[in-house]
């Protein structure tokens, strides 16, 4: 009796297009009118919701643009779509490309706030036109290089950090 309701609800599921993986990748301008902690709040109600609902992906933020790259099943992107259109918390918020992927290519983490620092300002603007950092004049190519370069530091500088704990019975 169990199996047929299991397979009943991955029936449900396949015609919900639930296997589907979507990559939603957009931009939007962060609204000022905002409390000073209402980032770290947004990153926290997130990276909870994210997980619940399976969706992964990493964010960028530089104190006046968000640019998101998530991944997640079809009818959960649309659905946060629907959300993040409707959020206060942002504006001027434009999709960079939603599409069918084989596979994650956020699968490591739920989501990760990803800052572009004074050292990595540098870098930022490499995939920048212009001398400030605005996502709204880069390339969806541009956009999702600089999401994997400072994603790919951010995993270097963990790995250095947790390599740097020794346990307490470690010598030298």
């Amino acid at each position: 009796m169990e199996s047929v309701d299991l397979s009943e609800s991955n029936s449900l599921k396949m015609r919900q297009g639930e296997h589907i993986i979507l990559r939603l990748t957009y931009i939007s301008c962060y609204n000022t009118d905002n409390a000073n902690g209402e980032v770290t709040r947004i990153l926290e109600q997130a990276q909870q919701n994210n997980e619940r609902n399976g969706i992964t992906g990493a964010l960028v933020f530089n104190h006046n643009y968000f640019l998101q790259s998530i991944e997640g099943a079809r009818p959960v992107i649309n659905g946060l779509l629907r959300k993040l259109v409707q959020d206060e918390r942002h504006h001027s918020l434009q999709v960079i490309e939603c599409h069918e992927v084989e596979q994650r290519h956020w699968n490591k983490w739920s989501m990760k706030y990803l800052i572009p620092s004074d050292e990595n300002k540098g870098l930022a603007l490499k995939f920048s036109t212009g001398n400030e950092f605005n996502p709204y004049l880069m390339s969806n190519n541009q956009i999702m290089m600089l999401i994997d370069t400072l994603s790919e530091l951010q995993e270097q500088e963990e790995q250095r950090a947790s390599q740097k704990k020794k346990p307490w019975y470690a010598l030298g």
